[in-house]
């Protein structure tokens, strides 16, 4: 690859999308929602909120000279009788149950068979301690039936989100619809993600929620109320953007990132510091974010625990660096579509890397790779990772690259675009 001089405008946010979906959902009027995600993940959140009664509907507008696509909420009472497929989507099978109990009549929810192995008994527990009966077969997993009866009185509740920060997201996000609102304590281990917590409490105020965070006590609670409708333009997806942030790191050359906000909650946005302290040379201007190489790419020793879904560019940039790398702290990452932590020492060391794995760590020693089979198993972000080292290292094939259409509706076209 030569030095590039590109600029890339990334879609919206899957985390703000799928958040504004579920708040707007409960609102007093109707929300719209500009600069939407269009992917897997936002398509079955969106299905999942029409088959429950909600109105969403689409429309593309030209604004300021540029074709705008803007989703159009409109709030309903919620009804069951209807069947809800999750895929693997981890914020639609952890958000849309507790909306769902708002709903009368029975949901049944189901998914892609990696969603079965995926985290989710603390939310059904809340539930089942907020009086929401469950048919789960006692396993606390999908497939389950949830039978709603149109309120949750709601009140205090203990819940240990160490797993995902999802856990307590999916309860904040609907409390102030519950009768007397929540009180929701953390106890276990250390809360990961903690950027995505700050999302959903900031997006809950944006919508009208009263919340208050005690953060020594790891409490949060919201207070029963209406949530109002609003405007809302969605954010890029800033851990979108890691692997094209990395082709300038690894190429050489300059990646201009559109749009980038000066201020965000997106765990994403800890990319600037990352990539700097990688090698990177960093500016903000008018036009995005600019991540210009400087010929080298250095190690990092760094706990990833805030910003897990960052890891796996990360690693793959750190395969290519001058220096090892110890990416700690990241535990949490063999509960996501995959075991991200074995999926990357796996498919690193058959390239001939030197990737040691740990419970909660990856250390990783540079050494010359080689082409081969990058495996995926149906995770977008390997599927990113494989890409980044199939920059610099001939023969690389990146198995089912398709399955970045969970997050990016079309990484293929849009990376090759880019690299022509």
């Amino acid at each position: 690859m030569h030095p590039v001089d590109i600029s890339v405008v990334i879609p919206g946010s899957k985390s703000v999308t799928n958040r504004a979906l579920i708040l707007a959902a409960q609102a007093d009027s109707p929300s719209v929602l500009r600069r939407p995600l269009v992917s897997r993940d936002s398509e079955l959140m969106v299905a999942g909120l029409r088959a429950l009664g909600v109105g969403i509907t689409e429309k593309t507008l030209s604004v300021h000279g540029m074709q705008e696509l803007q989703w159009l909420v409109n709030p309903a009472a919620m009804r069951g009788g209807v069947k809800v497929d999750v895929g693997n989507a981890g914020t639609v099978m952890r958000f849309l149950p507790p909306l769902a109990a708002l709903a009368t009549g029975e949901v049944a929810f189901d998914g892609d068979p990696r969603s079965y192995e995926r985290p989710l008994g603390p939310v059904i527990k809340a539930l089942e301690e907020l009086g929401v009966t469950i048919e789960h077969d006692g396993r606390y997993s999908l497939p389950m039936k949830l039978h709603g009866t149109g309120n949750i009185p709601g009140g205090a509740l203990t819940i240990d989100a160490s797993a995902s920060s999802q856990f307590l997201s999916a309860l904040l996000l609907v409390a102030a619809s519950f009768d007397n609102g929540i009180v929701a304590t953390h106890k276990g281990g250390l809360l990961p993600s903690m950027p995505h917590i700050e999302m959903t409490v900031d997006m809950l105020r944006s919508f009208g929620a009263d919340v208050h965070v005690d953060a020594a006590a790891q409490s949060w609670r919201v207070k029963p109320g209406k949530l109002h409708g609003l405007e809302l333009v969605i954010e890029p997806d800033l851990s979108n953007a890691a692997p094209f942030l990395s082709i300038a790191l690894v190429c050489g050359g300059s990646v201009t990132i559109a749009d980038w906000p000066s201020k965000t909650t997106q765990p994403g946005d800890q990319l600037r510091s990352i990539f700097a302290a990688m090698g990177a040379k960093i500016s903000m201007s008018e036009k995005g974010l600019t991540l210009t190489g400087t010929g080298a790419i250095h190690g990092i020793d760094i706990d990833l625990h805030d910003v897990g879904e960052l890891t796996p560019s990360i690693a793959a940039v750190a395969a290519l660096a001058d220096s090892p790398s110890h990416l700690r702290g990241i535990a949490h990452l063999r509960l996501h579509e995959t075991d991200r932590l074995a999926a990357l020492t796996r498919e690193i060391n058959a390239l001939g890397g030197n990737v040691v794995e740990e419970e909660s760590a990856l250390h990783i020693t540079p050494a010359p790779l080689h082409g081969g089979v990058f495996h995926t198993y149906d995770d977008h972000r390997l599927a990113t990772a494989g890409a980044v080292l199939g920059l610099v290292v001939p023969g690389i094939e990146v198995e089912n690259i398709a399955t970045t259409r969970k997050t990016l509706p079309d990484f293929p076209g849009l990376w090759s675009s880019l690299l022509a």
